[in-house]
């Protein structure tokens, strides 16, 4: 039995696949999905830098010679804790009303959320990877195969 909002319950095959979800669930992702990068993008510099500063000015300047690349923590705890969170999506996500789900449909873990960060910033090293969305018929990069995960339209918001 298939609920007409795109969420099933008690089925065995996962919700998130191009015969379960409709068609408006995956209208604009990848254009929306490279808005949201951007607005993530730059919140997470500003908290990197700001994190910079003040452990900077706390230290006297001492912590300068051993912090680690702070962009990379910083990135984890905010895809990990932002995506794992009841609104399941980032701040650039929510402004493009789209949100990350496990492909059963469930909400995704705070594991899963920060190892798709980390996946993520990894195939950046090989952007050929993410013409994988182009031929995928649910749009999903590699790294969000890997993690589980599928990006959607928020339900509510499919005809908006």
């Amino acid at each position: 039995m298939i609920e007409t909002s795109g969420f099933r319950r008690g089925m065995s095959q996962p919700l998130f696949t191009p015969s379960y979800l409709p068609a408006e669930a995956l209208a604009g992702v990848r254009t929306r999905r490279v808005l949201a990068l951007a607005i993530d993008f730059i919140l997470v510099c500003g908290l990197s830098f700001m994190i910079w500063l003040a452990l900077a000015i706390a230290t006297l300047g001492l912590s300068l010679f051993i912090l680690p690349p702070l962009f990379p923590l910083v990135a984890f705890f905010y895809n990990g804790l932002t995506v794992s969170s009841a609104r399941m999506a980032t701040p650039g996500m929510q402004v493009m009303d789209l949100e990350m789900r496990l492909t059963d449909g469930g909400r995704v873990p705070f594991l899963n959320a920060a190892v798709h960060a980390v996946l993520f910033y990894i195939s950046w090293l090989f952007p050929f990877v993410f013409l994988i969305s182009l031929i995928a018929s649910d749009k999903r990069c590699l790294h969000d195969m890997l993690a589980g995960v599928i990006v959607v339209r928020q339900p509510l918001r499919f005809h908006s």
